[in-house]
């Protein structure tokens, strides 16, 4: 049940000056296949193509399994650090730690973390303890959460305002028998937010095998205070045309902590939205904002270019870098999930 302490600490939006970009390299488990496999390589490989693009800009430390670490330093650029851990997965996003700056500086919380509401598939002994150990090598103090949530399933403005899900929140699997108003309370507490702004659900192929079962950060992302991209699907054929138009009017009449009317700002999907015949959720919505730079996911789609003008014109003062993430994508997730900043 939530956690009774006063607000002392507040979530610094991403596009704040970070210190550090936190990642993982992902390890041989049930989604990525053993050693020596054609799938594990392609991961390692994309995971490695977005550190190395960061790291041009901000430091980046990525955690490693000991036995995985010479497999890492092919990849990785010499100036990507490695951080011996032992891992079940390298979503770090949702397994690593939530900075947040109190009046003593940075601080990071631990949120309980269970597989993604207790997949199936999911191993998480050792991603449940990566918080600690991130802040351990952070050197900042923790504070943990008996809230069972992940990263990708909250985003902040920075300015008191969060954005949460229904299904990820609310989810039996995760937090059975807590109500909104537990949640919230939860919520704010840690991230030192005071208004929360609930989406229904998230992209239809999130709720698949390998989904998260709804995270926001594919389906709505703030660019600044009072404005919002939404992911918007106008194929009215696609699952993922009712979810979109829902957001986008749920957001459209929403005010935020400080009371503003929300700004708005539609970022078209990809026009592929199969592969192989499987629904994908694929989602430039899933960007990760680091100093100087905006790292784009990258779908060789006819839409990557409009998507780029978008994010340069919400973020001047920084570069737009496209890296491909279809093979990110299609082990369950993008490039805002296997990065966590570590703010300044």
């Amino acid at each position: 049940m939530p956690t009774t302490r006063t607000r002392t600490t507040t979530m610094p939006a991403e596009w704040e000056h970070h210190s550090r970009t936190w990642m993982a390299f992902p390890p041989p488990n049930a989604t990525f296949g053993e050693v020596g496999g054609a799938d594990l390589a392609r991961a390692r490989v994309a995971w490695s193509r977005v550190a190395n693009t960061v790291v041009g800009f901000e430091p980046v430390t990525v955690l490693v399994r000991p036995e995985d670490a010479g497999a890492a330093r092919e990849l990785l650029d010499p100036r990507v650090e490695l951080a011996e851990v032992g891992l079940d997965d390298s979503w770090l996003r949702d397994s690593g730690p939530t900075f947040v700056r109190g009046a003593s500086g940075i601080q990071a919380v631990d949120w309980t973390f269970n597989g993604w509401g207790a997949q199936r598939w999911a191993a998480w002994d050792q991603d449940a303890q990566v918080a600690r150990h991130v802040a351990e090598l952070a050197g900042v103090p923790v504070a943990s959460s008996s809230l069972v949530t992940e990263g990708g399933g909250f985003h902040v403005d920075g300015e008191g305002t969060v954005l949460l899900t229904d299904t990820v929140q609310l989810d039996p699997h995760r937090n059975p028998g807590w109500t909104r108003e537990q949640v919230e309370a939860e919520v704010h507490a840690h991230l030192g937010t005071t208004k929360a702004i609930w989406l229904p659900r998230g992209l239809t192929a999130d709720y698949g095998e390998f989904g998260t079962r709804g995270h926001v950060d594919i389906v709505a992302a703030f660019t600044a205070p009072g404005q919002v991209l939404v992911h918007t699907q106008t194929d009215p054929g696609h699952p993922d045309h009712e979810v979109s138009a829902e957001v986008l009017e749920l957001l459209r009449t929403a005010t935020d902590a400080r009371g503003r009317r929300l700004q708005v700002t539609e970022l078209l999907a990809p026009v592929v939205s199969e592969v192989d015949g499987e629904l994908v959720d694929h989602s430039y919505v899933n960007h990760y904002v680091a100093n100087g730079v905006v790292v784009l996911c990258a779908f060789a789609d006819e839409h990557d270019a409009a998507a780029a003008r978008v994010l340069t014109q919400a973020y001047p003062d920084r570069e737009v870098v496209l890296v491909d993430a279809r093979d990110i994508f299609a082990f369950g997730g993008g490039i805002h999930c296997i990065t966590q900043q570590q703010p300044a």
